[in-house]
């Protein structure tokens, strides 16, 4: 298949418009939350909350009025959704549960690290069975075990490999703690009891080459964190990829002066059809792990943004700061900012600001930063907005001098 040769510019834009990021905010409600997860695969999990979960800043970004109990009314009562692995800890559609069978059968075979002893097993089973849903703290087992983030109870050293098998999953979370319950439990019957959709490994393969394409909406031929997760190794990889080529799944593509094949899934090769005609725009505050993030090596080939998440670095090596946003408009970036929300008095914080070079504020930049700033306020639900940057960020006028 011949490749199809196309500008920068036609790239950014569909990976915006197929992020749901150009225009902005043209998702509303349950329904475009779901229309959102299920065109991207996942969206990641992450428990850190500074200014909001990974999961919710993401969405944020995308649906009109967005607010956190929207997401977990769709993951817990309605359960359309479920906390699983794909991209790292992430969040898909439960209809997607068998597709990762071969993933859950690995984690029986190779549970990875020291495990807890068979009764602990058995002891958290009983009592998921006679209590309904529970959470480690509810299971008295004051044995230590080394786990993957330092010493941890053996009881919630056992739910969390239950959770990786597919015999447990979260059927709610208190603040960052996971309430387990039994699959068959909380998952619709047809979906637990379904058979893995990939018969064989190489099908497996192209279908989560496939479904990683699309998590992002255009992505390279190169190594890099776009495929992490998968667990696809390069060779592997490639071989899907011409596996997906003759069956027309993808089409390769050719981005002016970038030295990479690229590949789009066929159904939004479309998008490139229909190139957006400007207009208004609201500035939109990006997740450190948003979809659109996922390959940074990628983004900066085509927005010559660098961008990296500095949450673990020590504090003197950060170039920028511990938990920065990017800050889009149109299909540019245009700033970084590092917001903290505090729960207790309800403000949100302006700890620092960053442009990015070249970057002149117009009256249309500062009126959409201005409305990106309102949707970000509302989101949080704050009472007050405080900036606290060095930058004086005259555009906005609904910023307070801190100690004001």
């Amino acid at each position: 298949m011949s490749k199809l040769k196309i500008s920068r510019s036609q790239a950014r834009q569909l990976l915006l418009k197929h992020q749901g990021l150009l225009p902005a905010y043209t998702l509303q409600g349950h329904a475009g939350i779901m229309n959102y997860i299920r065109r991207v695969g996942c969206i990641q999990f992450d428990p850190l909350n500074i200014a909001g979960f990974n999961h919710d800043l993401v969405l944020q970004a995308r649906v009109e009025s967005y607010k956190s109990d929207m997401l977990r009314d769709l993951l817990y009562n309605q359960r359309q959704l479920v906390d699983g692995w794909d991209k790292c800890m992430s969040i898909y559609p439960v209809e997607d549960w068998p597709y990762f069978t071969r993933y859950r059968k690995r984690n029986r075979q190779n549970p990875g690290r020291d495990i807890p002893p068979q009764e602990v097993f058995d002891f958290v089973r009983e009592q998921v069975q006679s209590w309904g849903p529970l959470s480690s703290l509810d299971i008295d087992d004051d044995k230590k075990i080394n786990w993957y983030w330092g010493p941890t109870s053996r009881a919630r050293a056992a739910m969390d490999i239950m959770h990786s098998w597919g015999e447990l999953v979260i059927q709610n979370r208190v603040h960052t703690w996971r309430v387990y319950d039994f699959a068959h439990r909380q998952l619709p019957g047809e979906v637990v009891s379904a058979q893995d959709p990939n018969s064989t490994e190489e099908q497996y393969h192209a279908w989560h080459v496939k479904r990683r394409i699309g998590g992002i909406g255009i992505l390279w031929d190169k190594a890099g964190d776009g495929w992490v997760g998968t667990g696809i190794k390069g060779p592997q990889r490639k071989q899907a990829l011409r596996r997906l080529e003759e069956d027309n799944a993808v089409v390769p593509v050719e981005v002016e002066d970038i030295d990479a094949t690229f590949y789009v899934r066929t159904e939004d090769k479309a998008q490139l059809e229909t190139p957006h005609v400007g207009g208004e725009t609201s500035a939109v505050f990006l997740a450190p792990l948003d979809n659109l993030l996922w390959d940074r090596k990628l983004i900066e080939a085509l927005f010559e943004f660098d961008y990296r998440w500095e949450v673990y670095k020590p504090a003197k090596q950060r170039q920028y700061g511990y938990y920065v946003l990017p800050v889009l408009h149109g299909d540019r970036f245009v700033a970084r900012c590092e917001p903290v929300y505090d729960k207790k008095t309800r403000e949100l914080a302006i700890k620092n600001w960053w442009w990015e070079p070249g970057v002149k504020v117009t009256e249309e930049l500062a009126a959409g930063l201005s409305q990106g700033m309102e949707n970000f306020v509302r989101f949080h639900g704050a009472q007050s907005l405080v900036n606290q940057s060095a930058e004086k960020l005259a555009w906005l006028p609904l910023l307070r001098p801190a100690g004001k």
